[in-house]
Parts: C-alpha cells; structure tokens; sequence
C-alpha cells in the first residue's frame, strides 16, 4: 500500500499544476525575472526548487516522526486508518477542486498563512535572486506556502507513522510537482494558457479524485 502511495503522491503533484500555476505562478516569475537565459538561469531555477524540496521533505520527516511517537502510545492500526481515509479524503477534495467542481479545499489553506505572513518579507528580502545560493534560501521558504494540495500530501506523510517514510513520500510529491514549476520558469504563458484550459483542469482533477477514492476502496477492503 505504501509503494502505491508514493506514486499516487507523485502522480497527484504532477497533475495538480493548474492548482501550482495559481499558486506559485507569481512567485516563480518573481525569482526569474531578469535571470540571464541558457546554463545560469537553469542552475538557479534547480537550486530554488531544490531548497522547495528540502523544505517538503523536513515536513514529512516532521510529520512521520510525530506519528511515529504518537502512534506508539495508542492503537496503532485504527489510528493510522483514520490518518489514511482523511489523507485520501483530501486528496478527492483537492482532485475536485483541481477540476473546478468544489472550492472547499481552499479553506485548508488559510491554516497557513499566519506563518506565511513571517515568511514572506523575507523572501521578498532575497528579490532579486542572483546567485544559487540565494536561490536555495529563497526556495526553502518558498515550500512553506500555504497549499491545499502540499496539506493533502503532508496527511499522507503523518499517517505513514515513519519518519522516514514520510519524508519520501514528501519527496515523491516534490518530485511530481517539479516538472510543472521548471517548465513554468521558462515557458510560463504557453503552460498557463494549456493547464487552466477548462478540458485539461477537468481530466487532471477527476484522475486526482480518482485516486484517492481507489485508495480509500483499497482501503476498505483490507479493513
């Protein structure tokens, strides 16, 4: 169930970028804006979401280490159920929200945003971004903005009970979303105007959905 998992994360981060677009859309023209084009500009846009990564990753070892020690004082098994049916739960709501059908997991994300509101000045801080390093930093607190779709992710990573387990199922999910944001540093108005097309958001949340209703029969059956 737990390799499935990590597909099932990564495949969601994938195809959750129409949500990535709305979300990190603006930051991520923030942090090329002026970037020299060919070799440079690659080598920070990779150092920026590397520090993204490193970020969703700290959170899933986080995470699983929490449960880890909390699952070890009470009944494992029906605890961790519980964990699983409410992380695949939010993955259906992400799913119809990434199709347009339901705006309910965006409330999810003002959970975040005091924390954001400390971090942002200091993003805002390193602007412009001239060196990789900078970069880093810059895309470290980058991965700490509020997102429904990061929430929905991070349940999965609690309820995995390990810490280590949940820092890799928080890299599959880094990893699903990387190929949306490189490709937004370089190609931004012809990706934006493809993944907000009404078909294409439509298909991608339903398979979101989707899975996470297979997770949750899958589920069921082993209870």
């Amino acid at each position: 169930m737990l390799e499935t998992g990590f597909w099932v994360i990564f495949l969601a981060g994938l195809l959750g970028g129409g949500h990535c677009m709305g979300m990190c859309g603006g930051i991520v023209t923030a942090l090329t804006l002026n970037l020299p084009s060919g070799q440079q500009r690659w080598k920070i846009m990779l150092s920026y979401n590397s520090g993204r990564l490193l970020s969703y990753v700290s959170a899933g070892v986080l995470l699983g280490g929490l449960a880890e020690a909390g699952l070890s004082l009470i009944a494992t098994r029906p605890a961790q159920m519980a964990l699983l049916v409410l992380a695949n739960l939010m993955l259906i709501a992400m799913g119809l929200y990434l199709a347009g059908l339901s705006s309910a997991i965006t409330t999810l994300e003002k959970i975040g945003r005091p924390v954001w509101s400390k971090l942002q000045p200091l993003l805002a801080r390193l602007l412009p971004i001239r060196s990789a390093k900078t970069a880093l930093l810059a895309g470290m607190l980058w991965g700490w903005l509020p997102c429904g779709l990061v929430y929905s992710a991070s349940l999965s990573a609690l309820a995995s009970g390990k810490a280590l387990q949940g820092g890799l199922l928080m890299l599959a999910f880094g990893l699903g979303t990387l190929p949306n944001l490189l490709l937004m540093g370089v190609f931004a108005d012809t990706l934006r105007q493809f993944i907000q097309r009404k078909p294409v958001r439509l298909l991608a949340g339903l398979l979101v959905a989707g899975m996470g209703l297979t997770r949750l029969l899958l589920l069921a059956m082993q209870a």
